[in-house]
């Protein structure tokens, strides 16, 4: 997305990412917080093993062949005071929006890191999301007082050990103090019929890590998991 500058407007950005590999999209059901939309993927090998306190490069996550158990980077990392205030996902064949959240936000853009800010969510959807063929999913943020350059988006969606999809977006510059829009369009391949019934039967065993990078710097991680089943379910575990 490029940038917009100091209060509001919007740049669409459009395409599958670097996307490989497989998966499905579809309808809603009502969550809370946000932080990853579900996609589809491809396989990997680790390149190097990463140790806490080096660097986390781009390289390093798109080899990454399983969903990480910790957090590769705190949320003091956030340097740029980036905060998302909206999240919605719609079906671009019929227009559908399937989720639409928005956070509180207050008119003046602050340099405050929100410590607190959900890191995890949980999404429960119908097994009709499994079905769609694209979807768009639009971001709004705002930014500190620090220009973003190179902001890149890279996500890693797996099913248990299996890696569904990884998609990999340039969002780009960003000026400082600004109110951003970007919508990016997730292809979804096919996924075979036994896969579906294992995904539907198996709520939050599809889970999704999100990595956002600027100059190639990991500064945010986020981690979603995702129920596809009839019935809502909840995970007692913390994150």
């Amino acid at each position: 997305m490029e940038e917009t500058a100091g209060e509001q407007e919007s740049q669409t950005q459009s395409g599958g990412g670097r996307g490989e590999g497989e998966e499905g999209g579809g309808v809603d059901e009502e969550m809370e917080g946000w932080n990853g939309f579900i996609s589809g993927g491809a396989s990997g090998e680790v390149v190097s093993e990463w140790r806490p306190g080096e660097p986390v490069t781009p390289e390093h996550v798109l080899q990454l062949n399983t969903y990480t158990n910790e957090y590769l980077c705190s949320p003091e990392d956030n340097i740029y005071n980036v905060n998302f205030s909206r999240f919605k996902i719609r079906d671009l064949s019929s227009g559908a929006v399937i989720l639409d959240i928005r956070k509180h936000t207050c008119t003046e853009i602050l340099d405050i890191i929100e410590l607190d800010s959900n890191r995890f969510i949980q999404y429960h959807f119908s097994p009709a999301f499994l079905t769609l063929r694209e979807i768009g999913a639009t971001l709004e943020f705002t930014v500190g007082s620090r220009a973003l350059n190179a902001f890149r988006l890279i996500e890693r969606h797996f099913f248990r050990e299996r890696l569904l999809k990884t998609f990999d977006f340039e969002i780009g510059f960003c000026i400082p103090n600004s109110r951003n829009t970007c919508e990016h369009i997730y292809c979804l391949p096919d996924l075979d019929t036994h896969t579906v019934q294992e995904m539907t039967s198996s709520p939050f065993e599809t889970r999704s890590d999100s990595f956002y990078f600027v100059n190639n710097k990991l500064m945010m991680h986020h981690k979603a998991e995702y129920s596809f089943s009839p019935h809502t379910h909840t995970r007692t575990d913390t994150h």
